[in-house]
C-alpha cells in the first residue's frame, strides 16, 4: 500500500459512519464508500459472503434486503461481528448474524415486505477479510409481490439514489452474465448518475451457468459495454451448495479452478475470482479516499467548527466531581435570569430577528391595545349623552332647573371613570400572559434537567399570579383614588366657563399636520367583479391616509382625508385567513371610488390592533353600537333648548375631565405594573429563586439529567472526539503514497450502438493497434479492428505508458 496512513484509511471511515449513523447524521456528510447495486437474485448477497467467508445474509425468494447494510470488514485475527444497534454484543456464530438482521428489518420496515432507508451497520472482524466498507442495497425489482407496496419499484430507486449520487461513493455494478448485459438493472441506474463510468466498477456473476458454447470473454476484456475500472467476474455457490452448506473456502477454491480451466477465461484468471474482486476494492476505496481527501478534509473542519459551540459545554464534564451539580444549579439559574431580563428589558447582543420578544410585546400592550380599550368605551357618543340627559332631569325631579348640576356632572364622570377597570384589568391580564410565556421559553435552556425546569417554572409561574393580584389590588385601589375627589380646579380642566363657549368637535385635537404616523403594506379587499383584492404600501399621517404601488412612494394611487372617518371591525372572509377592519364615513359618503367602506387586511391580529392605534392617535375612532332603546330617541329628539345647553355642557366637563383621568391611567397603569409585577419577579429570580429551589426537594433528584440530553452529550462528544481523530490521522496522510492511479478514459464513441444498448464492431480495411491498459486490473493488450474515424480518436488520446504494442 505504502505507508501505515493509507492502511488506515478505511477503518478511519469506519469509525466516521459510525459515528455519524449513531445519530443520524450520515448524510450530512459524503463518507467514501462503495454500494452494492443489483437486480434481485444478482449474486450480491454471495459475493458479500464469499468476502466475509461465512453464510450471514438473509436468503429467499423475492425482496430479501430490504433495508441498506452497511458492511464494515475489518482484517482481524479473531473472527466475529458486531452490530451498530447492540453496542457491546460479540457475535460468533454467524447464524445469529442472519437472524439480527431479519429481527431488525422486521423491526423498521414490519413484515409485509415493505423497505426503508435506515440502514443497519455491521462490522465483521476476520483474519480472512481485506479492510473493506460496502453498502448491501435492495435489489432492483418491476413488480409489487405480495403485500408489497404498489410503488416499490420507485421506492427501490429513490433509495439507490441517496446513495450512488454522491460523487463520493463507488458503484459496484453487480450483473449475472446470464441475461443480457444489454439490459443490466445495475449498469443502467449507474449510467445515470456516473455517466463517464468514473465510479462504476462492474461484476460478473454466475459464470458457469451461461449457456454452452457461450461466454462472457468481450464484457470481462473491457469491450462491451467499456468501463474505465474494468469487469471482474466471480462464479458464487448455487442454491443446492447453499442448501447443502458447502464450505465457502472450498467454493472458493472451486471457482479458482474454474478461471484456470475455461478455455475462454484461463488467460484473464489473475484478474478474476472473489479474492482477485475484494483486493481490487480495497485498493481502489483506499485510492478512492485519498482522492477525496482535500474535500472530506473541508467538511470534516466545518463540522468540527460547527460543534465547537455545542460542545464547549460538555468538553469538561466531569460526571464523578461532587460539585458539577451544584455549579450546574448555580449556573442555569443564573443563565435563566440573565435571560428573562434581557428578553423584558432588551438588552444583550443576541436580538431576535423573527418575533417579537416579552419586553416588546408589553410595550405594544401599554401603549397600542390599552390605550385603544379605553378609547373604545369612553366615547360613546349617544350613550353618554342619554345618560348625561337623564342625569339632569333626575336632579332635578319635578322643578324645573335653571342652572347646569354639578351633581350631574359627577355622576356622569364617577361612571366614565368606573368603566376604566374593566380594560385596566384586561391590560393586567395581557401582561401576566407575557410574562408566563416569557418564564416558559427561558426554561427552553434548563431541558437538560427535567426537574429543575419544572420547578423553577413552576415557581416563578406561581409568584407572577401572585404578584398580579396585588397588581389589580393596586390598579383598583388608583381609580377608587380617583373616584374618591373630583378635581375640578386641576389645570387642564376647562371649567363651567369653557364648556359652555366650546363645541364638541372643535375639542377634538388633531397632532401636527402632515406628521407620518404610520407605513406599512395592507392589502385592500375589494369584490372580484372589481378588481379583487391588491396589496399596496400604506402611509397614515395627522391628516390622510394615502396608499403606493410600492414603498417607493412613487406612485401614488389614493389619497384619503381623514374628516369623519370612523373604523368598524369586520369578520374574516370565508377563503381568507387574513384579519380585517373597515374605514367608512359618518356621513355616508363615498370612501373610495363607488364605495361606502373599504376594507383593510393583515397577517396578524396584532398588526391589526396596531394599526387601529395608530389610527387612534390620527383621531380617527371606532364606532360603538348605538343603542336600540326607542325611548332613549324620544328623550334625545325632544330636549328642550335649555336642557340640550346643559347637555353640551356637562359634555364637554365630562370629556375635558375624562381624558384627564385617561391621560392618569395610561401613565400610571405601565408603571405600577412595572414596579408591582415585572421588576418585583426580576428581583425575586436573581435573590430568591435559588432558595426557593433549594427548598422544593433534593439537589440530587432536582439536578437529574434527562436520558435524551446524557445521549446527545455522549453522541455529541463521541462525534466531535471521532472528528478530531479523523483530522489528525488525515494530517499524517503522505499525499506521495504509492498507489495506482485511475484508469484513463474509455472511448467508446466509435462503437456502433444498437436500440438495446447492443454493442457491434465496425468492420473496415483499416486496422490500428489500441493498448486498453487498466493500471489498477493491470489488462494485456488488445488488438482491435477500427474503423477509419479511428484516427482521429487515436490522436486525441493522451500518450499511453510504456509497454508491449502488437
Amino acid at each position: 500500500m505504502g505507508n501505515r496512513g493509507m492502511e488506515d484509511l478505511i477503518p478511519l471511515v469506519n469509525k466516521l459512519q459510525d459515528a455519524f449513523s449513531s445519530i443520524g447524521q450520515s448524510c450530512n456528510l459524503d463518507l467514501p464508500q462503495i454500494a452494492v447495486v443489483g437486480g434481485q437474485s444478482a449474486g450480491k448477497s454471495s459475493v458479500l459472503e464469499n468476502f466475509v467467508g461465512r453464510d450471514f445474509l438473509p436468503r429467499g425468494s423475492g425482496i430479501v434486503t430490504r433495508r441498506p447494510l452497511i458492511l464494515q470488514l475489518v482484517n482481524n485475527k479473531a473472527e466475529y461481528a458486531e452490530f451498530l444497534h447492540c453496542k457491546g454484543r460479540k457475535f460468533v456464530d454467524f447464524d445469529e448474524v442472519r437472524q439480527e438482521i431479519e429481527a431488525e428489518t422486521d423491526r423498521i420496515t414490519g413484515s409485509n415486505k415493505g423497505i426503508s432507508p435506515i440502514p443497519i451497520n455491521l462490522r465483521v472482524y476476520s483474519p480472512h477479510v481485506l479492510n473493506l466498507t460496502l453498502i448491501d442495497l435492495p435489489g432492483m425489482t418491476k413488480v409489487a409481490v405480495g403485500d408489497q407496496p404498489p410503488d416499490i419499484e420507485h421506492q427501490i430507486r429513490d433509495m439507490l439514489l441517496q446513495f450512488i449520487t454522491k460523487e463520493s461513493c463507488l458503484i459496484l455494478a453487480v450483473t449475472p452474465a446470464n441475461t443480457d448485459l444489454a439490459n443490466s438493472d445495475a449498469l443502467k441506474i449507474a449510467k445515470e448518475v456516473d455517466p463517464q463510468g468514473l465510479r462504476t466498477i462492474g461484476v460478473i456473476t454466475k459464470l458457469d451457468l451461461m449457456d454452452e458454447g457461450t461466454d462472457a470473454k468481450e464484457i470481462l476484456e473491457n469491450k462491451l459495454l467499456p468501463l474505465r475500472r474494468g469487469y471482474i467476474g466471480v462464479v458464487n455457490r448455487s442454491q443446492k451448495d447453499i442448501d447443502g452448506k458447502k464450505d465457502i473456502r472450498v467454493a472458493l477454491a472451486a471457482e479458482r479452478k474454474f478461471f484456470l480451466s475455461h478455455p475462454a477465461y484461463r488467460h484473464i484468471a489473475e484478474r478474476m475470482g472473489t479474492p482477485y474482486l475484494q483486493k481490487t476494492l480495497n485498493q481502489q476505496l483506499t485510492n478512492h479516499i485519498r482522492d477525496t481527501l482535500p474535500g472530506l478534509r473541508n467538511k470534516l473542519q466545518s463540522q468540527l467548527l460547527s460543534l465547537e459551540k455545542e460542545v464547549e459545554e460538555y468538553k469538561n464534564f466531569r460526571p464523578d466531581d461532587p460539585t458539577r451539580k451544584t455549579k450546574a444549579l448555580l449556573q442555569m439559574v443564573q443563565q435563566f435570569g440573565v435571560d428573562f431580563e434581557k428578553r423584558i428589558e432588551g438588552s444583550g447582543n443576541q436580538v431576535d430577528t423573527v418575533e417579537l420578544s416579552g419586553g416588546a410585546r408589553i410595550n405594544r400592550i401599554f401603549h397600542e391595545r390599552f390605550p385603544f380599550e379605553l378609547v373604545k368605551i369612553v366615547f360613546d357618543e349617544k350613550e353618554l349623552r342619554r345618560e348625561i340627559s337623564h342625569a339632569i332631569k333626575n336632579v332635578h325631579g319635578v322643578r324645573t332647573g335653571l342652572f347646569t348640576p354639578d351633581m350631574a356632572f359627577e355622576v356622569i364622570v364617577k361612571k366614565q371613570i368606573i368603566k376604566l377597570k374593566e380594560p385596566c384589568l384586561k391590560c393586567i391580564d395581557l401582561v401576566v400572559q407575557e410574562l408566563v410565556s416569557t418564564v416558559r421559553q427561558c426554561t427552553d435552556k434548563l431541558g437538560c434537567y427535567p426537574r429543575l425546569r419544572e420547578e423553577t417554572e413552576r415557581i416563578v409561574s406561581t409568584y407572577i399570579r401572585e404578584r398580579e393580584g396585588k397588581t389589580k389590588d393596586q390598579v383598583l385601589l388608583l381609580i377608587d383614588i380617583e373616584l374618591s375627589y373630583i378635581n375640578t380646579n386641576h389645570e387642564d380642566f376647562i371649567g363651567f366657563a369653557n364648556a359652555q363657549q366650546r363645541s364638541a368637535h372643535v375639542n377634538k385635537k388633531r397632532a401636527i399636520p402632515n406628521q407620518v404616523i404610520r407605513k406599512g403594506w395592507l392589502t385592500i379587499n375589494i369584490s372580484i367583479m372589481k378588481g379583487g383584492s391588491k396589496e399596496y404600501w400604506f402611509v397614515l399621517t395627522a391628516e390622510s391616509l394615502s396608499w403606493y404601488k410600492d414603498e417607493e412612494e412613487k406612485e401614488k394611487k389614493y389619497m384619503l382625508p381623514l374628516d369623519n372617518l370612523k373604523l368598524r371591525d369586520v369578520e374574516k372572509g370565508f377563503m381568507s385567513n387574513k384579519h380585517t377592519f373597515g374605514i367608512f364615513n359618518t356621513e355616508q359618503r363615498n370612501v373610495y371610488k363607488d364605495l361606502r367602506q373599504i376594507e383593510l387586511s393583515c397577517e396578524s391580529q396584532e398588526d391589526v390592533d396596531s394599526w387601529k392605534a395608530s389610527f387612534l392617535r390620527a383621531g380617527v375612532y371606532p364606532e360603538k353600537d348605538q343603542p336600540d332603546n326607542e325611548e332613549a330617541a324620544v328623550d334625545t329628539l325632544s330636549m328642550d333648548p335649555q336642557l340640550e345647553r346643559q347637555v353640551e355642557t356637562i359634555r364637554n366637563l365630562v370629556d375635558s375631565y375624562s381624558n384627564i383621568v385617561n391621560k392618569t391611567i395610561r401613565d400610571l397603569l405601565p408603571k405600577t405594573i412595572m414596579h408591582t409585577m415585572i421588576n418585583s419577579a426580576k428581583d425575586f429570580i436573581h435573590s430568591e429563586l435559588l432558595a426557593y429551589l433549594y427548598s422544593s426537594g433534593d439537589q440530587n433528584t432536582l439536578m437529574e439529567e434527562s436520558v435524551d440530553q446524557a445521549q446527545k452529550r455522549d453522541e455529541m462528544l463521541r462525534m466531535y472526539h471521532a472528528l478530531k481523530e479523523a483530522l489528525q490521522i488525515i494530517g499524517d496522510i503522505t499525499t506521495t503514497t504509492v498507489s495506482s492511479p485511475l484508469p484513463p478514459p474509455v472511448n467508446d464513441n466509435w462503437i456502433q450502438r444498437d436500440p438495446r444498448w447492443g454493442y457491434s464492431l465496425g468492420v473496415n480495411t483499416h486496422t490500428y493497434t489500441c493498448v486498453f491498459m487498466s493500471y489498477a486490473h493491470g489488462f494485456p493488450s488488445v488488438s482491435l479492428v477500427l474503423p477509419p474515424s479511428a484516427d482521429r480518436w487515436r490522436q486525441q488520446q493522451p500518450p499511453l505508458p510504456a509497454g508491449p504494442l502488437q
